[in-house]
């Protein structure tokens, strides 16, 4: 199952990571800052979009695997923690944003692993919450990335900021209640 459709898709995600870099890096004879800005937004959204898509396929054509189901959150988590680091240095994105999201990945990811290995992953199974989380997350990576007008009406640097911010919000909340939930495990095994 290591080289299934579904999963090399997942592997589009990390190897998207130095091309959506790689594009604000460009020449200013190669392409201006519009068509950096653009081209990072369109292979932002196609590559996340193969999250939902991978997905349905491994659903669809009875390819599940351990290996997928590990490597696709990682991939998301890659992709989203390089797009923010991205923005923040390009001045779109404010550090304590970031610090708040990559940091929330990592205990998370932490708490997960411990869980899974103490019998009890259950207490933090993806909640709806952290969906939301993902959602305004993943609307205002690529509004940050566009930084302009859309359809000459949508500012989405300013959307974007009140997006990533409120994606800030959501991601405190959802670590609080990933915690509260394993905290009964936590407490019992640190007696």
């Amino acid at each position: 199952m290591f080289m299934t459709i579904p999963t090399l898709m997942t592997w589009t995600r990390i190897f998207a990571i130095p091309l959506i870099l790689g594009v604000f890096y460009l020449p200013d004879s190669m392409a201006s800052a519009y068509e950096r800005n653009l081209v990072a937004t369109i292979m932002f959204v196609v590559f996340a979009a193969t999250d939902w898509l991978d997905g349905y396929l491994a659903r669809k054509l009875n390819q599940t695997s351990s290996f997928g189901a590990f490597l696709d959150p990682v991939a998301d988590k890659f992709l989203v923690c390089a797009c923010v680091l991205v923005l923040v240095h390009l001045q779109r994105a404010d550090v304590f944003v970031a610090l708040i999201i990559i940091g929330r990945e990592i205990a998370i990811s932490a708490l997960r692993e411990w869980m899974a290995q103490i019998g009890a992953s259950r207490s933090v199974a993806v909640h709806m919450i952290g969906k939301v989380k993902t959602v305004v997350q993943m609307v205002a990576i690529p509004f940050l990335l566009f930084d302009g007008v859309l359809f000459g009406v949508i500012d989405t640097h300013l959307w974007g900021v009140w997006l990533i911010w409120a994606a800030a919000v959501l991601t405190v909340w959802s670590m609080v209640y990933y915690l509260q939930k394993a905290l009964p495990e936590i407490r019992a095994r640190t007696k």
